[in-house]
């Protein structure tokens, strides 16, 4: 991981103070409302009805937290707990009627506040700041994005691999084969490596890499969910692998692609890969890469 400035730190610190000072974040009746910010949104992520146990995962909230501002919650008649249809281990939130009155007036007030925020730019102003709030949510996105090495046959490995042989049979005019994925002992160990991302403790993206023969590797199956592409997720998962060929003395990595990846093949060449010819029998492939890995020198 880069060092990162103390500039930069500010910089996220000082938007930080002034933001939630100007949306209110810091009052006990945000948006005029007889209730805190925290409270609020657990309505909002409420809606239609959500078990405690994602409303957790989703904001990052300690359990005794959550489960009290549920019960305040209840106690004022927005919302209602029961036992989860599917699973008895769970509990499920829903809001009542009065929650959803609550909700839709919360949500008027927070779109009047966002227009009054707003009135005083003018529209290619607003057009600039809506840009500018897109690339900080991917940014941020990005960097709250773990990545770990898991093992081959691991649950989450074989799910992303399961999403991934998906993918490409809808994309590949002439479907998928399973059969062609890796299997879970060259990509473990010290033959190889599996990554996995994870976005709020939920994979949403992978990468295999193997050996192929002494000092070159291959990378495979480099995958993003569709709801955590765009956010340069694939480089990333792309440097980790790297990254692990380094590690087990590997110093050129190859990779193949379908000719309908032209995203796949951009990226690649972008990356320091260049083309070179045929070197496996993969019937999926019509393209074939490698680079030369610098050197790490001595830790």
């Amino acid at each position: 991981m880069e060092s990162v400035s103390s500039e930069d730190i500010t910089a996220l610190r000082r938007f930080n103070r002034y933001f939630t000072r100007r949306i209110g974040a810091l009052d006990d009746h945000y948006l005029g409302q007889d209730r805190p910010l925290g409270q609020a949104r657990l309505l909002y992520e409420i809606g239609d009805g959500v078990s405690l146990r994602e409303l957790r995962g989703r904001l990052g909230l300690d359990a005794g937290y959550l489960s009290r501002m549920a019960r305040t919650l209840q106690a004022q008649g927005l919302v209602r707990t029961s036992v989860h249809p599917d699973d008895s281990r769970l509990r499920l939130a829903e809001l009542t009627p009065a929650g959803h009155v609550e909700v839709k007036e919360q949500n008027r007030r927070a779109n009047a506040l966002a227009e009054s925020l707003l009135g005083g730019l003018s529209e290619a102003q607003r057009g600039e700041l809506s840009a500018a709030l897109g690339t900080a949510r991917r940014l941020l996105r990005l960097a709250a994005i773990t990545i770990e090495r898991v093992d081959g046959g691991s649950r989450d490995a074989l799910a992303c691999l399961d999403a991934y042989a998906a993918d490409i049979d809808a994309r590949f005019p002439e479907g998928f084969d399973p059969a062609a994925l890796v299997r879970a002992e060259e990509v473990s160990g010290t033959a190889g490596a599996f990554l996995v991302a994870y976005e709020e403790g939920r994979p949403v993206g992978c990468g295999a890499l193997r050996t192929l023969e002494p000092g070159v590797g291959e990378i495979r199956h480099v995958w993003v969910h569709p709801d955590a592409r765009r956010l340069g997720l694939a480089r990333r998962l792309l440097d980790g692998l790297e990254d692990q060929a380094l590690e087990r003395g590997l110093g050129v990595v190859r990779l193949d692609t379908h000719a309908v990846l032209t995203e796949a093949q951009a990226m690649y060449r972008a990356c320091g890969y260049a083309e070179i010819p045929r070197y496996d029998e993969n019937v999926y492939a019509a393209h074939w890469f490698e680079k030369r890995l610098p050197d790490p020198g001595p830790h």
